[in-house]
This record gives C-alpha cells, sequence and structure tokens, in this order.
C-alpha cells in the first residue's frame, strides 16, 4: 500500500510553487481545522476556573452564598444560552461568530477584573451578573462553530470527535492555570485578565481555519483520532504529575515557564499529525491528476453528500407531528416537540446541573472542610483533568461499544449519572481528602456525559438543525444549575451558616455545610438515570441498526477504489519519476 508521496522539485526538493500550493492545502483542510478547533476549544476552558476567584467576588461584594451562586447561575446562562449563536450562524461565516466570540469574552471578564481590582467604584450584583452573562456567551459561540463545523466536517465519528473536543475544552482549566502561575504567579484576581486576553487571542488567530470543508473519504479514520487521543492522554498525564508535585514543592518562576513551554510543544503536537494527513491527500491529488494525464478511469473517493433531497421541500411548520424515523432530518419543531427529547432534557437538567452545582461549588466546599488554598487549587485542577478524561472515554467507548456490540449511548449515559452519586455522597458524608476522591468521580461523570447528550441530539434528529438543536441541548444546563445550585445548595449553605455556632454570617464552616444539598442531589441525580433508562427503551433498536448507514453508503465502493488506486500506483510510478517526485512505499 502506498503511504505517501513526498513532492520534490527536479533538484530533489519541493519546488516554491509546490509548497505554497500545499501550504495552503493544510490550512484550509479539515485536519488543520480540527487542530485549530482544539486550541479555542482549550481556551474556552476559562469556564471551569469559576471556583479559583469566587472568594475575589464574594470579597468584593460581601455578599452570602446565595447571592454569589446567582452570580454563578449567570456565568452558566451565558455559557448555554444559545439562540443569538443558533441565529448567527444561520447567517454569518464562523470566522465572524469568532471573531465576536473573542469580543465579548474580553468586554465581559476584563470588566469583572476591574471590578475586582477596585478600578470600579462598589459594583453591585447586577453588574456581575450581566457582565458573566457577557464573557459566558463566547464560550456558547466559540463552542457552536467549533462543534456543529467538526461534527459536519467527521459526520461518521461524531462521538469520537465531540469526546475529543469536549475534551480539550474540559483540559482547558488544568492548561490556563499553568499559564495563570507563570505569568501573574498565585493572584487570582490576575487570572481573570488572563482570562479575558488569552482565549481571546486565541479565537482571533484561528478565526478564519475552522469552517466546514469538503470532505474527503480517509480510510483509516479513526487511527488518526486515535494518534490525537494519546497526544492528548499524554498532556492530562504529565498536568496530573504536576498538580501533585506542587502540591510539595514551590515551583519558581522558571520552573513554571519551562512547564507552559512543554505545555505548549504538547498542544501542537496535532498539528504535526494534521500536516501528516494533508501530505497523504497531497499526493492522492498528484495520483489523480497523472491518472487523467494517462487517460486512466478516474476514480473517486469522496464522502457522499449530506444533503438530503427532502431537505428542501419541508417547511419551518410542515408535519410537526408527523416526525420521520430516528436518523433522519428532524424540523427544529418536530425536535423540540417530540417524547425523546423531552426525555434527553430532563435527564440532561439532573445530570448537567446537579454536577455543575457540585463543581461551581468545590471552592467553598473545600474552605469550609477546612482544606488549605494550595489544596483547592489543586483540587479544582484535578475536576478539570478528569472531565477530560470522562469526555475522552465517553466519546471512544461509546463509539467502540456502538460500533462493535450496537451499545446504546443512553445506557452508557445511565451509568455516568450513577456514578456522579458516589462523588455527590462523599461529599454529603465527608472523611479525611475525600473532596480529592470526591473531585475525580464529579469531572469524570459531568465530563461523561457531555459528548454522550451531544452525539445522541445529532444521531437522532439528524445534522440539518444540529446547531440550533445543540444550543436548545445547553439550555438545560443553567436550568438545572438555577434550581440545584441557587435554590437548593445556595440556600441550605446559608442557613447553616446563620445557625452553625462554628460559622460567620457569610461564611459556613464544618461538615454540615453541604450534607442537605448534596443528599438532594444524589436522590435527583438517581432519578435522571431512571428516566434515562425509558430512553433507553425507546432507542433501542433504532441503535441496533446501522445509525451511519447514509454515510457508509460507498464505503464498498471505496474499498474497491483503494484497490484500485493500489494497482493504479504501480502503473504510474514510472510517469511520478518522469516528473520529478519520487513515490515511498
Amino acid at each position: 500500500m502506498v503511504v505517501s508521496t513526498i513532492p520534490v522539485s527536479n533538484n530533489g526538493g519541493m519546488g516554491t510553487a509546490e509548497f505554497l500550493s500545499f501550504a495552503r492545502q493544510v490550512v484550509v483542510g479539515r485536519w488543520f481545522s480540527l487542530f485549530a478547533s482544539f486550541l479555542v476549544m482549550t481556551g474556552a476552558g476559562s469556564f471551569f476556573l469559576f471556583p479559583h476567584f469566587s472568594k475575589d467576588i464574594k470579597e468584593t461584594l460581601k455578599c452570602d452564598q446565595t447571592t454569589l451562586n446567582k452570580i454563578g447561575f449567570y456565568k452558566d446562562l451565558g455559557s448555554n444560552v444559545g439562540i443569538i449563536s443558533a441565529l448567527l450562524g444561520g447567517i454569518l461565516p464562523s470566522w465572524c461568530l469568532l471573531v465576536l466570540s473573542s469580543a465579548v469574552n474580553f468586554i465581559g471578564h476584563f470588566k469583572i477584573w476591574e471590578a475586582v481590582t477596585g478600578k470600579v467604584v462598589r459594583p453591585t450584583v447586577e453588574y456581575f451578573c450581566f457582565y458573566f452573562a457577557v464573557g459566558g456567551n463566547s464560550q456558547t459561540l466559540a463552542n457552536t462553530v467549533v462543534l456543529v463545523t467538526c461534527v459536519k466536517n467527521f459526520p461518521e465519528r461524531r462521538g469520537v470527535i465531540l469526546g475529543l473536543l469536549k475534551g480539550f475544552l474540559g483540559l482547558g482549566g488544568a492548561v490556563l492555570t499553568q499559564v495563570y502561575y507563570a505569568i501573574y504567579g498565585h493572584d487570582t484576581k490576575s487570572l481573570i485578565l488572563l482570562i479575558a486576553w488569552l482565549p481571546s487571542l486565541i479565537s482571533l488567530i484561528f478565526a478564519y481555519a475552522i469552517r466546514e470543508v469538503t470532505i474527503v473519504k480517509h480510510p483509516n479514520e479513526f487511527r488518526v483520532f486515535t494518534q490525537f487521543l494519546s497526544v492528548s492522554l499524554i498532556l492530562a498525564l504529565f498536568l496530573t504529575i504536576l498538580i501533585f508535585l506542587q502540591r510539595e514543592v514551590r515551583f519558581d518562576e522558571l520552573t513554571h515557564v519551562s512547564v507552559v513551554t512543554a505545555i505548549m510543544g504538547l498542544l501542537l503536537l496535532p498539528l504535526l499529525i494534521a500536516i501528516r494527513e494533508e501530505l497523504v491527500q497531497w499526493n492522492l491529488n498528484k495520483i489523480t491528476k497523472l491518472r487523467k494525464s494517462l487517460t486512466l478511469p478516474q476514480i473517486s473517493i469522496s464522502a457522499p453528500k449530506l444533503n438530503n433531497p427532502s431537505f428542501q421541500t419541508d417547511s419551518f411548520f410542515q408535519n410537526i407531528f408527523n416526525k420521520p424515523k430516528r436518523g433522519e432530518d428532524y424540523t427544529v419543531l418536530q425536535a423540540i416537540l417530540s417524547i425523546d427529547m423531552l426525555i434527553l432534557y430532563m435527564t440532561m437538567i439532573i445530570g448537567i446541573g446537579s454536577s455543575f452545582t457540585a463543581m461551581d461549588n468545590f471552592g467553598q466546599i473545600g474552605e469550609s472542610q477546612g482544606y488549605s488554598n494550595e489544596s483547592l487549587d489543586s483540587i479544582i485542577s484535578i475536576v478539570s483533568i478528569f472531565n477530560f478524561c470522562g469526555r475522552i472515554f465517553s466519546g471512544f467507548a461509546s463509539e467502540i461499544l456502538l460500533e462493535k456490540f450496537k451499545f446504546p449511548r443512553p445506557l452508557m449515559l445511565t451509568f455516568t449519572l450513577l456514578i456522579s452519586c458516589i462523588g455527590h455522597i462523599l461529599v454529603a458524608f465527608p472523611f479525611h481528602h475525600s473532596l480529592y476522591i470526591a473531585s475525580i468521580i464529579t469531572g469524570f461523570a459531568l465530563g461523561s456525559q457531555i459528548p454522550l447528550y451531544y452525539a445522541m441530539i445529532s444521531e437522532i434528529f439528524g445534522l440539518k438543525h444540529y446547531s440550533f438543536l445543540y444550543n436548545f441541548g445547553q439550555l438545560s444546563c443553567p436550568i438545572g444549575t438555577y434550581v440545584l445550585n441557587v435554590l437548593v445548595a445556595g440556600k441550605f449553605y446559608d442557613q447553616e451558616a446563620k445557625t452553625s455556632a462554628y460559622s460567620s454570617q457569610f461564611k459556613c464552616e464544618g461538615e454540615l455545610c453541604y450534607r442537605n444539598s448534596f443528599v438532594i442531589l444524589t436522590g435527583i441525580s438517581l432519578l435522571g438515570a431512571a428516566i434515562s433508562l425509558i430512553l433507553v427503551r425507546r432507542t433501542s433498536e433504532f441503535y441496533r441498526g446501522d445509525i451511519y448507514k447514509k454515510f457508509r453508503e460507498d464505503m464498498d465502493s471505496l474499498k474497491t477504489d483503494m484497490k484500485l488506486y493500489a494497482i493504479d500506483c504501480k502503473i504510474s510510478d514510472n510517469v511520478v519519476r518522469r516528473q520529478g517526485t519520487t513515490p515511498m512505499r
């Protein structure tokens, strides 16, 4: 089998024109777009850093926990209300959305930084709520562009692609924490400034690179994704070792800079993989041109088109209750008003809402249980890393289990909801260092749920309106966090702070501060697992079939084409050498 053919000029090197043409192919290709998406999602991981600086906001406002959780709710609201993103996505190119994302991220977090550093006189609760919603909405814009674009560029591997992208989002918190240490030391107020400018800069740099491209069938696509997975796992392992080292050893500035340099190197490794895959495609294109010159039969290896003739005939309001089969393209109203979406939405409100409630309160949970600031930094980073592990695991594992054993994604969702219950119980009934275990379980459980939810939405309701349905699904997060974080966790915390002899007006101390609220979260999560079993029953027949059939209808012909391609290469080798290229087998 031909691996690659390196294009060279007559003097033995790649000519300038060829090099420029190849460089352009790399930059506009879908593999480079995927690499750029990894970096943008890493920057968007700043969403998980709220526990680092939540105490600064509480001190600035001199407010109780319910008020702080209300501010956290507006952060979640801005980060998940994507109606604007969905509407703009239909009329603006992706690069415009990323530029807009960069702008609103900087404005929102810069104004928050001004408030906590005293540059704004007497900021109000409404001030923080508004600018957290503005800054958080940048993540919705970036997520909409990145996830929808990549799912459409790699439609047969949507579980894997969602796992990888959401995985880098989960890792982003730990990565940005290390960058923050290197630049600002341990000044948590300056962390807000870093969140303002660094993710904005990344989105600006790669704004034009992330867009839908022409799909070309790749015979070893899953192998390439496993290589991306390997790089991300090495990065996660490196960060995990760092976290435990930093608990024992105080790093100086030079060491922090060296650490960040190593992290940047690992983040750039996927670029080398992207360049290699574009080189393979480059040589396939060269052989195609040579085949034409030899008047050999041309072999098409392009993917089947995603467009369906019904796309042009269905109106927005047509046949709302006359739904197509699962896997076909639903209209927006058909999807939103379906029983499947109702069940899925209820599990999302419970699962994501309870897990985000835990994550947003880890700073105060650790403080109430007597953990040091250094330990809390480690716990928050651990949540980020295991959030990544959960996203990667569920993305790849659910894809493999579905492909090989027809194991339905909704059943895996049931297991992740049950796992989250263990983390909630450890917070409610803590023991020595149990918060470390709880952070691992909670991060992993939340990370596992997210790719499953959005993969199921794309599989059950189709890709035609995926941008809107993805953002509709994200609305479940602020709904769940408002009910469970503000009305449950915040209220019980403040009630305990007022009645406990060891607590002050706004600060609760002791194991009882979060006991009642996390017992409730455990019960709610068990209810979510039971509801998800209804979806398992309803979709079991669908997942037993070939849900990607319409994307694989040309796969048999592709395999035949690849065999003909290998035979054809033998014929064309002599011509290739005469034209100054060197085949490598």
